[in-house]
């Protein structure tokens, strides 16, 4: 994995190319007390329709410098595999609480919407905080049993954790360990699809910024106990407002630009840029969580149906999806996600990430689904080097396998087309 690798000049500006490091600072979040119910907060889509094609003159004085972007070859002999995917959202905020139920302590981190690879360093330090902050957990000892239910990336952040903290006898439990949405999801750092409650998204924020911390780190190689799985390359939307990252600026990143994206076909978009934005190799970056743990903590294939079943004091509740039956959580609900593999692109063209949200519509189940646009430069363990980038995507809130939803793929290669002006 190349660290903190510059764009290729065909995807940067003409006079505005140099790369913005992300802004370091000390600290991450302090413990706080959370109100019961869990967390929640903002990245709320707000849906915009495709700019129409055309540069828009604008007067000297905010002119915008121009980026060019090969558009990825979408001809039906580049496309790969197609995924669907199932992102657990918990309407009103996540769950990142900690109970005492009889004997146990219970600690929830669950309901992360599309935000789980966004929030999961954050948001794994932020439960094991509230964990040592009750009465019972500070006199846990770090030789105790625990247990961490669910293997997606949540989970695994969490053992990661709790290994860093020096706890020392974890088992992660899980129906399966391969073949999961954690491993399937996209991996821009924005938060996005999440159900979240004003009054926490200052705790919302920070949770993203320690992430952000954490994911930097790993792409410019001072994260010691991964070799991979993050990189730095420029982040475009229509709008500041629709990334998400405003309150990360001046936190750990620099300022988005005013530009304009030339698709060299004619096609062109008033576009923002951060170019200090994080893409995560979400397959890559599991396989390393894997690698560091594999040696560290117990890993155990087995569906949990009740925690009283447990014998452990201590649990971690990471269980996504799963979690709302755990819990009898009725706030819990899938979110479907349909993405496009591609493949035989040119590398180089593929060094950036695109996140732009079309009209609302209705599936062919008569499920509401926002549609968007997104691309990242994602490969699948075990291709070629050429068979890079992901074409995506969809949020359709209540989609299930039986509703997959099938005709959503052609709606989304249709409009990635209609964005980049490819005929």
């Amino acid at each position: 994995m190349t660290n903190n690798t510059p764009a290729n000049d065909s995807n940067s500006a003409h006079d505005d190319s140099a790369r913005a490091e992300p802004v370091k600072q000390s600290g991450s979040l302090t413990r706080r007390t959370l109100i019961a119910g869990g967390v929640a907060a903002a990245g709320a889509l707000v849906l915009a329709a495709c700019a129409p094609v055309g540069t828009s003159v604008l007067p000297t004085s905010t002119a915008r410098t121009v980026r060019k972007i090969t558009p990825p070859r979408l001809d039906t002999a580049y496309l790969g595999e197609e995924i669907l995917c199932y992102r657990p959202m918990r309407r009103g905020a996540p769950n990142m609480s900690a109970e005492t139920v009889g004997s146990q302590i219970i600690a929830h981190n669950y309901g992360h919407g599309g935000s789980g690879w966004t929030l999961a360093p954050g948001t794994a330090k932020y439960v094991v905080d509230l964990v040592e902050d009750t009465e019972g957990g500070a006199i846990v000892s770090k030789g105790e049993p625990v247990i961490v239910v669910g293997a997606g990336v949540i989970g695994l952040f969490t053992a990661y954790e709790l290994v860093q903290r020096g706890y020392s006898n974890i088992t992660v439990m899980a129906e399966r360990f391969e073949k999961i949405t954690s491993d399937n999801a996209g991996g821009l750092l924005a938060p996005v699809s999440m159900d979240n409650a004003p009054e926490i998204q200052a705790i919302i924020d920070q949770i993203g910024i320690d992430a952000y911390r954490f994911f930097a780190a790993v792409a410019q190689g001072d994260q010691p106990d991964f070799a991979g799985g993050a990189k730095i390359v420029p982040s475009y939307f229509e709008t500041r407002e629709e990334s998400g990252l405003e309150p990360y600026v001046g936190q750990v990143m620099q300022p988005a630009k005013d530009v304009v994206v030339d698709f060299g076909n004619g096609t062109t978009r008033d576009m923002v840029v951060y170019d200090d934005g994080i893409f995560i190799d979400t397959a890559l970056m599991m396989e390393e969580l894997h690698s560091y743990l594999e040696s560290r903590v117990t890993f155990v294939e087995q569906k949990v149906l009740n925690f009283a079943d447990l014998p452990n004091n201590l649990v971690f509740d990471c269980a996504g999806l799963g979690s709302g039956a755990l819990n009898g959580d009725a706030e819990v609900v899938s979110v479907q996600g349909h993405l496009i593999m591609l493949k035989d692109q040119v590398p180089a063209d593929m060094e950036y990430m695109i996140l732009v949200y079309f009209d609302e519509g209705v599936t062919e189940a008569n499920q509401k689904v926002k549609r968007s646009l997104y691309v990242f430069p994602k490969s699948l363990p075990g291709t070629g080097p050429n068979d890079i980038g992901v074409v995506g995507g969809t949020f359709v809130e209540g989609g299930t396998p039986e509703t997959p939803n099938l005709s959503e793929y052609a709606t989304m290669l249709q409009g990635a087309k209609d964005y980049y002006g490819i005929a």
